[in-house]
């Protein structure tokens, strides 16, 4: 299956969703509904949030298993929070 696309290749705008569907019955379900946080991020930034969970949670690890320093990774998670940090989150 295709991997979901969070951006608009033509004018960069972020993409919601309009139709989903049920492949077993058929069920189509229309309207405009906005990705969730962790799907408006990059492939990249996904697949480092995955790694982070793979690894529990240890940016130690992480590191290990990127070959970069424990700082480099956690200014990328750093990253990554700020951008799924909502309006009314922030201070």
């Amino acid at each position: 299956m295709k991997k979901l696309p969070s951006i608009c290749p033509a004018c960069q705008s972020q993409l919601n969703i309009k139709k989903l569907s049920c492949q077993k019955c058929d069920t189509e379900i229309e309207g405009l509904f906005e990705l969730p946080a962790l799907a408006k991020l990059s492939v990249e930034d996904q697949e480092l949030i995955l790694q982070f969970i793979r690894c529990s949670g240890s940016l130690k690890e992480m590191a290990r298993l990127q070959k970069l320093s424990y700082p480099t990774v956690r200014n990328q998670l750093d990253n990554i929070i700020e951008q799924i940090k909502t309006p009314e989150n922030q201070e």
